[in-house]
């Protein structure tokens, strides 16, 4: 076996590995270890095989049962960034827990397995060349993603834990009836019947496959993975769903899970748009659920004091803004992969932030929180920092891909478009930034005692805020390279 071909049993044995370890665990800290070092080298292992699919050109295994190209590439790059980092927090984030006794041996145990097999469900996402096994792993990111939210038993925890579960099972069936219907419009494909639902086979017909059934799937499929990836108005289970979760699981869920949705979309949208002789039918459905994420988003932000809930609301707006740039395509499509790795690496640093900060005050009420930023409080900085790049502070990351968004609307003359984003953006900026404000030069309504934080959660914030200013500011050529050859596959170019 190839290291190529070796890098599919590795990156989905690993996680599955480590899970059935976690439940091994004698005390709630050796389960957190786990979690930490464990998600860390997980995460590493998943880099580097993405840097190498990068470098050296996509890896097919059992017959394109299983494959990596640019496009699953990328997106294992930003899994390994979010997973490590959520990981490397679930340490510190937990540790007043378990000495308090607030978090049981039983509740470590379930939640460092559960939170490896949601590592292996989006690896499975990721991995996978065949669309049918692909819908089964956004199946089990549903399964075992829900009782990470339940973590801390609570009426509104379990309340939030069935709503997602409920919301995103009957999205996920949607999904599933697409998939049927891309299988039907394939069927007079001259391949074999077991090979159908394979990618790379449909991509290589995708020009012969009935362009009223795939239309139809498309509809299945945008509202199936839409309602997971939280685009508006099926985001209903959002934002319970991040309010109520610990703060890592609430990063990974906005940070990557949503991602790992729209990716699905991703996959489908260029036959879709070979098999309807590219009219653009498909995008301009992505434009409009978008558009209207973003709208949404906003009208909800801009009454919003909850921390967690205002985040969650963001998720929903920068989700729209991807799908409004890959349904823009060119320019656009470039502008939107770049923007799912700024607005990861930023809803990390801000539920990691949002959530510390609310175990010293006791809330997430960010009125609460008021002068917090002039109690050199590193976790305020963080909050404060990442409230200002999500709303598009020149020149920081999320600010140049909304820039390269625009431009993809201006060169289609997309005008409506341009002011219908332009308006909600300002909408959000105006509801979020008076609470960065009043972080940083309100009156302290209350002065809870600082903590001192490890070289590790200093590590952590100020390397994530180094990462968003460095993307602000210049994209690395590798990295550009591993943007536009992801854009490309979703192009659908050779």
């Amino acid at each position: 076996m190839t290291i190529e071909r070796a890098l599919f049993p590795l990156l989905m044995g690993a996680p599955a590995a480590m899970a059935g370890l976690c439940l091994l665990a004698r005390e709630p800290s050796q389960a957190m270890r786990a979690v930490r070092w464990g998600g860390g080298a997980l995460a590493a292992m998943a880099a580097c095989a993405a840097a190498r699919v990068l470098a050296r050109g996509p890896v097919l295994a059992a017959g394109g049962w299983f494959a990596l190209d640019a496009l699953s590439a990328y997106h294992l790059a930003v899994l390994s960034l979010v997973f490590g980092a959520s990981s490397w927090f679930a340490g510190p984030y937990f540790e007043p827990e378990i000495r308090s006794g607030t978090l049981g041996l039983r509740a470590a145990r379930r939640f460092a397995a559960l939170w490896f097999g949601a590592f292996w469900a989006m690896s499975v996402v990721l991995c996978c060349g065949n669309l049918g096994l692909m819908w089964v792993g956004i199946e089990a990111t549903t399964l075992l993603t829900a009782f990470l939210i339940c973590t801390h038993v609570t009426a509104l925890s379990l309340e939030a834990t069935w709503k997602y579960l409920v919301v995103c099972s009957v999205g996920v069936a949607f999904a599933f009836m697409g998939t049927l219907l891309v299988a039907a419009s394939a069927r007079q494909l001259p391949i074999d019947p077991s090979a159908t639902l394979l990618w790379v086979q449909l991509r290589a017909h995708a020009a012969s496959l009935q362009p009223g059934t795939m239309k139809l799937a498309f509809l299945f499929l945008l509202v199936g993975y839409g309602t997971k990836a939280g685009l508006a108005p099926l985001h209903g289970w959002l934002p319970d769903a991040h309010s109520q979760a610990p703060a890592p699981v609430s990063a990974l869920f906005s940070g990557f899970m949503l991602s790992a949705s729209f990716y699905c979309l991703l996959r489908i949208l260029p036959l879709v748009e070979a098999a309807t002789g590219s009219e653009g039918w498909a995008r301009g459905l992505l434009v409009f659920f978008g558009l209207a994420s973003i709208v949404v988003a906003a009208a909800f932000i801009l009454f919003q004091n909850d921390a967690k809930r205002l985040l969650a609301y963001s998720s929903v707006e920068h989700l729209g803004i991807i799908a409004l740039g890959v349904g823009l395509g060119g320019v656009g499509t470039f502008a939107a992969l770049w923007h799912t790795l700024n607005h990861a690496s930023c809803k990390s640093l801000a539920f990691f932030s949002a959530g510390r900060l609310g175990q010293s005050y006791g809330t997430h009420d960010l009125r609460e929180m008021a002068g917090a930023l002039r109690g050199r409080r590193l976790w305020a900085a963080g909050l404060f920092a990442s409230l200002l790049v999500l709303l598009g502070a020149a020149p920081l990351a999320i600010f140049m891909s909304e820039l390269q968004v625009l431009r993809a609307a201006a060169e289609r003359r997309a005008f409506a478009t341009m002011a219908v984003f332009l308006a909600g953006v300002t909408v959000v900026f105006i509801g979020a930034l008076r609470h960065a404000v009043n972080m940083a030069w309100g009156e302290p309504v209350r002065r809870p005692p600082v903590e001192a934080e490890g070289v590790s959660s200093h590590a952590l914030v100020w390397g994530l805020l180094g990462l968003l200013v460095m993307l602000g500011v210049w994209l690395p050529a590798p990295l550009s390279d591993a943007i536009r050859d992801a854009t490309a596959v979703v192009e659908g170019l050779p």
